[in-house]
């Protein structure tokens, strides 16, 4: 019974040291749950939405509609959903990466903004993809939101100002991917994403000479 009363104030005592609401894997850690999320949950949230945005595209024959300028649009905000995914992938969390993600956020919701306005009274959009585009739209913000919890020391630097030379570079990740697995991710991304986005956009280019011609 003693060791049952004094159990709550045992919890309690533990809840006040300074340590117990500092969670602090080892780097590695964070460099593996990073992976994990990146690899098996945004990069598939990128491709697979972003093919069947373009089979949706295709389906509504956006080259005899919204035509070229659209399908510009749609290859911008691929890039701007691939990059934070990619940075989070290959380089090391600093001030710059967290800026670049940051910044791609922005431009990604600015554009899909636009591309909606755009679209809307040129082709038919359909409810399925509406809801494809709600999951590229905030893939930006996913990347930022999960680098940002698991490196909260470099998020103080990135409002601080990033007051060391290595903030605002480049570098690449202390246990980068092996080769073959680059070489795997960049199959993955070509064939998901850049391949199907140059067909729409070669398409719109053709149909659109077509019509001059």
């Amino acid at each position: 019974m003693g060791a049952e009363r004094l159990l709550p104030r045992e919890v309690w005592r533990r809840w006040r040291r300074a340590g117990a609401l500092r969670p602090g894997p080892h780097p590695s850690d964070v460099e593996v749950a990073a992976r994990r999320f990146l690899l098996l949950g945004l990069l598939p949230l990128w491709v697979v939405p972003g093919l069947a945005d373009w089979w949706m595209h295709r389906r509504t024959g956006i080259e005899r509609t919204s035509g070229t300028k659209e399908s510009v649009v749609h290859a911008l905000m691929m890039t701007e959903a691939g990059v934070p995914v990619v940075m989070g992938l290959l380089a090391r969390v600093n001030p710059l990466v967290l800026t670049t993600m940051g910044a791609s956020a922005v431009a990604h919701g600015a554009t899909a903004l636009y591309d909606v306005s755009l679209a809307t009274g040129e082709r038919e959009i359909r409810p399925v993809e509406q809801h494809i585009h709600s999951f590229l739209e905030v893939l930006p913000l996913t990347a930022l939101a999960f680098a940002a919890c698991l490196h909260p020391d470099q998020v103080r630097s990135t409002l601080r100002g990033g007051t060391r030379p290595r903030d605002w570079r480049l570098l690449p990740r202390e246990h980068p991917l092996p080769p073959w697995y680059l070489a795997g991710l960049a199959g993955v991304i070509g064939l998901g994403v850049v391949v199907p986005y140059a067909e729409e956009l070669r398409r719109c280019v053709r149909a659109r000479q077509g019509a001059a011609g």
